[in-house]
């Protein structure tokens, strides 16, 4: 109660914050006029000036009302748009490293241009993020226009350019780009062997666009970068071709609240049958130790039929599964689901499998973003996840007002006890405000949902437009209609469309598809006029008609989307409207809704076509949609605090890598581990707490050449009076010393210098991959420790600690031993070796000849090209590529000998 009295008097704290900013839009205002007295170059000679005031020591916060006020008039000039000051505010929101709530429709576009130019005056380059392709090219060549004519250079980051061309956009002043290629190049560069290959700069400022969809919506899954393994793929295809025959309820039961599926007892057995009776499980039982593989694959082909929907989740597209964005409707070329899920889903749909991959990097939108030295973003709604944005991000939520009054009018929800009664509801309101001339658009959470509502539509003769994944390369267009009148959208969620539903149509869109490029000039300023009054009769007509009317055909499990369809209608003061139709066989009302609610409706006498209409069911839907929301927080705080563990480790990984391609010697570091593995190899097998008699002399001495190819005569050492065991190390410590130098001397310092970085390099990214993937591993069983009353995640922690220790020790053994071992042959060693080897292939050859010819003569005659054909056999057992290597290292063969040959 008091709170709720003070708040009316002092006003809440945004309103506060709010006012603090209204002297510094006076300050920007009252230098408008001096402003618009200078020149063009004058202006653009401003942005010299204010790096040169950064360079003599000024802060950014100083130069802020001058910047913006030459950005403001700079807008005008280049691009025929002056800043409101409603944008001012948003601008130093966004300058301060916030979040800016602005409705759609207020410039955002815009807005950004102002704290990007200030940023971008300190010389360390400020990225500007947003979710696709075409938004970022979009808005670069849009807003660069303005950049350009204050002496700045814009870059733009999109998928299919080249290292060299990244390098180049990445150097601008000011770069454009998507969440996932920013991401995908930082990892990346993580992987380069030098740092010319690099193409990202340190990353210093950043505004992201649809903050809410790319910092939380996105963020339940990390970006990786994965390689191919060596596995099998026709068991997808064989164990897809089994999980039909099973029935479900009694195999199986699905959870579609917690997205899991799980065998029955009963499921478990008749699973076992399927497999034995098609060859595919021939030892024991499906749960014996053998035969983990299968059960692999067993759960996620029965995940991708029970729990994956075609048009819903993914689509076909071209001989490929392609995931579709649950949250924009987008398809997402290129992303894979982890884990054998994807294979599982290709084999479902019978296209052609890809490998398993192996992850090589990885890394979550929240600690990709926590990178830049200051972040900040916007999005028309943002407020409903203030909480979560300030305990990842650390970035508070600000809402700044309209530029004029919001007038829309949002209805209760309207709710019927069928899916069918709702959609003919929608249908009629669909016809109803289409015949006086209405544009309607209508939100829906699947494509499966608006190719329904289509139907319905073409049932009633309604023309309309589908604005789904299927119909992408046309969003722009399909969008900045769906103002005109009697236009019809059926659009699959509304985020970060990036192109506003201007009432009356978009004449620019118009004359850029209308207007043929080899109109002479009278004509098209001809067609242009005309166009524009076309746009301005409608526009007054469907303002008549009450503008544009958005339905939504059920409720998003997120208010925020649910919010980003609502305000699609109602930009900068229009009027407009909008109807949610729900039915209690939507899914959110079907699994998060209550149970009883059907039975009371009916007992409430509710007949067939008749909805019930009541405040109370909007707040029944916000509880259900607050659970959903409440759920996946807690998905993206658990994944958050995994890889929190892994996000200290990449960076100590990550930090090392550059270390070692910024030195230009590491020759005192490799000293450095020499030095350290010997006095490890010291303390383990010459104590000096034990007498020498019981020192492991021979172990000593076998390890000293196993890790540095140093022959030493311990055994030999520990009979002499008065040898202790410093002495001992000593003198193992001069003999390798003298090994390295001789090397040295042999290879040529030059050669070792870059032996040793190379090495070191190649060394660090194998066993980190390797490490990925038994972190992977590790993070699969470890929930299974809640049962033994451990923490997974304390348990996750201690583990991974171990796994981190152990790589960092294994980088360090396993370079020293390449260095002491490894041979660079010259050319014509090269040359030599290369006819060395073809001579020793013709002599197994003639062997192989001869053994055949043997052969031949003892039984019947054989044709003499056949003997070519008869197989040669090896003395011994075949090494298999997994196994121990015989030169007893404890490593597989595949990365000792194997490796090497």
């Amino acid at each position: 109660m008091f709170q709720a009295i003070a708040r009316k008097i002092f006003g809440s704290a945004n309103d506060r914050y709010l006012k603090s900013l209204n002297p510094l839009v006076d300050q920007i205002n009252a230098l408008e006029p001096q402003m618009q007295k200078l020149s063009d170059e004058e202006l653009k000679g401003l942005t010299a000036q204010f790096r040169q005031r950064l360079d003599n020591g000024e802060e950014l916060d100083a130069l802020l009302p001058e910047a913006f006020a030459a950005v403001r008039e700079g807008g005008v000039r280049a691009l025929g748009m002056r800043h409101y000051d409603v944008q001012l505010v948003g601008g130093m929101v966004l300058h301060q490293g916030k979040i800016t709530e602005m409705k759609t429709g207020e410039g955002k576009t815009l807005v950004a241009t102002l704290p990007l130019y200030l940023n971008a005056l300190a010389g360390r380059g400020a990225h500007l993020v947003t979710v696709n392709d075409y938004l970022a090219k979009r808005d670069a060549e849009w807003m660069g226009k303005l950049y350009g004519f204050m002496g700045l250079t814009t870059g733009v980051i999109v998928h299919g350019l080249d290292d060299a061309q990244r390098k180049e956009a990445y150097a601008c002043d000011i770069t454009y780009g998507t969440n996932n290629e920013f991401g995908f190049d930082y990892l990346r560069d993580n992987m380069k062997f030098s740092l010319e290959e690099m193409v990202q700069r340190p990353l210093n400022y950043a505004i992201v666009d649809e903050v809410d969809s790319i910092l939380i919506d996105e963020a339940r899954t990390p970006l990786i970068i994965s390689g191919p393994t060596e596995d099998n793929t026709d068991k997808y295809y064989q164990v897809n071709a089994v999980i039909p025959k099973l029935e479900r309820e009694t195999h199986y039961t699905v959870d579609e609240k917690a997205r899991t599926v799980t065998f029955t007892e009963e499921g478990n057995e008749a699973i076992e049958v399927l497999l034995k009776e098609a060859g595919l499980l021939t030892n024991g039982d499906l749960y014996d130790l053998g035969n983990m593989e299968m059960v692999h694959h067993v759960n996620q082909a029965l995940r991708a039929h029970a729990l994956f929907e075609n048009d819903k989740d993914y689509i076909v597209k071209d001989g490929e599964v392609v995931i579709i964005d649950e949250f924009t409707g987008r398809m997402m070329p290129g992303r894979r689901y982890s884990d054998g899920l994807h294979q599982a889903l290709e084999a479902k749909e019978q296209v052609m499998i890809q490998n398993e991959s192996q992850t090589l990097a990885s890394i979550t939108f929240q600690n990709l973003f926590r990178l830049y030295n200051k972040l900040s973003g916007m999005t028309g709604t943002a407020d409903t996840e203030a909480s979560e944005f300030s305990s990842t991000y650390n970035l508070d939520v600000v809402i700044c007002p309209t530029n004029r009054p919001m007038v829309r009018i949002d209805n209760d929800d309207v709710v019927f006890r069928t899916l069918q009664e709702k959609l003919n509801a929608v249908a009629e309101d669909i016809v109803e405000r289409n015949a006086k001339g209405q544009p309607v658009l209508v939100g829906t959470v699947s494509i499966e949902m608006s190719e329904v509502v289509s139907k319905f539509l073409k049932q009633r003769k309604i023309k309309h437009e589908i604005l789904n994944a299927k119909q992408h390369e046309r969003e722009a267009e399909i969008v900045a209609q769906a103002g005109r009148k009697g236009a019809v959208t059926i659009a699959t969620n509304m985020a970060g469309r990036g192109t506003d539903i201007q009432l009356g149509g978009n004449p620019d869109m118009r004359i850029k598809n209308e207007i043929k490029p080899d109109t002479p000039e009278e004509k098209r300023a001809e067609l242009e006029a005309q166009i524009r009054a076309e746009c301005a009769a409608e526009k007054a007509e469907v303002l008549a008609a009450g503008g544009l009317h958005i339905i939504g055909s059920e409720r998003h499990e997120s208010r925020r989307i649910d919010n980003q369809l609502r305000g699609r209608s109602g930009r900068q003061g229009d009027p407009g409207s909008s109807t949610f139709y729900l039915s209690l066989q939507d899914d959110l009302m079907r699994i998060f809704g209550s149970d009883r609610m059907d039975a009371m409706l009916q007992k409430f006498g509710l007949e067939e076509g008749e909805a019930i209409i009541h405040p109370w069911i909007n707040k029944a839907v916000e509880s259900a949609q607050k659970k959903v929301e409440g759920r996946n927080f807690d998905i993206r705080k658990n994944l958050l605090k995994f890889d929190d563990v892994m996000n200290e480790q990449r960076k100590v990984i990550y930090e090392q890598r550059k270390e070692l391609m910024e030195a230009e010697d590491i020759q005192a570091y490799i000293q450095e581990i020499r030095e350290e593995i010997l006095a490890d190899l010291v303390e383990q097998h010459l104590n000096e707490e034990i007498y020498p008699e019981e020192w492991d002399a021979k172990a000593f001495s076998d390890a000293v050449q196993h890790q540095f190819g140093v022959v030493v005569d311990a055994e030999s050492w520990k009979h002499e009076e008065g040898v202790t065991s410093a002495v001992a190390h000593e003198r193992a410590k001069e003999a390798l010393n003298a090994y390295c130098a001789a090397r040295e001397e042999r290879l040529t310092a030059p050669l070792m210098r870059y032996l040793e970085k190379s090495i070191l390099l190649q060394l660090l990214d194998g066993l980190w991959k390797e490490h990925l993937l038994n972190m992977d591993h590790l993070k699969e069983g470890i929930h299974l420790r809640g049962y033994a009353q451990k923490d997974p995640l304390n348990e996750y922690k201690r583990e991974a600690f171990e796994l981190f220790e152990g790589l960092l020790d294994r980088i360090k053994m396993d370079a020293i031993e390449f260095l002491a071992k490894v041979e660079v042959q010259q050319p014509d060693e090269v040359e030599a070796r290369e006819a060395e080897l073809a001579a020793q292939r013709q002599q197994e050859m003639n062997m192989i000849h001869a053994d055949a010819e043997s052969y031949a003569g003892e039984s019947a005659p054989q044709p003499e090209q056949d003997a070519a054909h008869t197989p040669y056999r090896r003395e011994g057992d075949k090494i298999g590529r997994n196994d121990p290597c015989p030169c007893g290292s404890g490593k597989k063969y595949k990365h000792c000998h194997g490796k090497l040959a």
